[in-house]
């Protein structure tokens, strides 16, 4: 049984490559809900639903996120209202919107709702929210101010300098129905190449997640999302640099450390092996650039190899 902490389209990328080396039903996926808001009176979960259309082979190709084929009508119609469209909603997408909406408005938990979702898209693998309580990633910008994350991200377009992240509302949540389970029943947790700051971050900042992994260390693999010093996608880069974290696989271990006992890296960063252990964790260098499903499903492999097997191999390091 694999359990991976995904947020963001580096989980997605990652949980494709899973379930090809893995049967999918041995998958969970504890997804991030920090970046969650309600928007035109609907409840969005974008992390979600990436990982869905994703593994439900859906996604948008050209961006990672929504769906494939979208049409645009309803926010059109919005935006000529008045309504702000700065968070572009496709028609089809706005289905998945409503139904959790209208379900949770139903008084049935984001677990159960999430189950429908996935089963609807015949996903086999099993999708958990971090928690069914609200969280909210707050950013607090170099300027002063403190905004929602995806004003910061999208309205935003992460282009403007931060300060500051919290978790608003993170002290008071619990763990989602099942979420301790799959981390303590797990033969392998991966803690996929998201943001650590935005994506995992909430998820271990969850009471009792950040305890259950570090019971379970030797079983964690943290993939790193910065290669050669730069994120593929997204602002985690300058986000490590701008909150005084080293933008490197470096300081992805020191973020890691106590939660995880190895940490992949790409060959690209092979030269900072040894700096990792330093770090006192285990380095496996492999490519981890997912630019097929191929790749992505090579990379499982070996993050599987370095636990199950319970000695990471030789010729995959340094």
């Amino acid at each position: 049984m694999i359990t991976v902490l995904a947020g963001g389209v580096g989980a997605a990328r990652l949980l494709q490559g899973m379930v090809k080396a893995v049967p999918a039903h041995e998958v969970t996926a504890i997804v991030n809900t920090a970046d969650d808001l309600v928007l035109h009176g609907l409840s969005i979960s974008p992390d979600l639903d990436t990982v869905t259309y994703t593994l439900a082979e859906a996604v948008n190709p050209d961006t990672g996120w929504g769906l494939a084929d979208e049409t645009w009508h309803a926010m059109d119609a919005l935006q000529h209202l008045g309504e702000p469209a700065w968070f572009r909603l496709g028609d089809r997408d706005l289905g998945t919107h409503l139904h959790r909406t209208g379900r949770l408005a139903e008084g049935v938990g984001l677990t159960e709702v999430t189950a429908e979702i996935t089963r609807a898209f015949d996903i086999d693998a099993r999708l958990l929210p971090m928690t069914e309580d609200r969280v909210a990633t707050m950013v607090t910008l170099a300027a002063g101010n403190e905004v929602g994350f995806q004003d910061y991200f999208v309205g935003l377009r992460h282009d403007v300098p931060i300060s500051a992240v919290r978790f608003e509302g993170v002290d008071h949540a619990h763990p989602a129905p099942g979420v301790l389970d799959a981390i303590t029943s797990a033969d392998t947790v991966v803690v996929a190449p998201s943001n650590p700051i935005v994506s995992i971050g909430p998820v271990v900042a969850v009471p009792g997640i950040s305890d259950a992994l570090a019971a379970r260390r030797d079983d964690v693999v943290a993939v790193s999302p910065i290669v050669a010093g730069s994120a593929l996608k997204g602002p985690a880069e300058r986000m490590l640099r701008e909150l005084g974290h080293e933008p490197t696989v470096v300081g992805v271990a020191r973020l890691y450390r106590d939660i995880a006992a190895t940490l992949v890296v790409d060959d690209a960063d092979a030269a900072q092996a040894d700096a990792v252990e330093v770090e006192g964790m285990e380095c496996v260098v492999t490519p981890t650039v997912m630019t097929n499903i191929g790749v992505a499903t090579d990379l499982c492999r070996t993050i599987l190899s370095s636990t199950l097997s319970g000695n990471p191999q030789t010729e995959q390091r340094r």
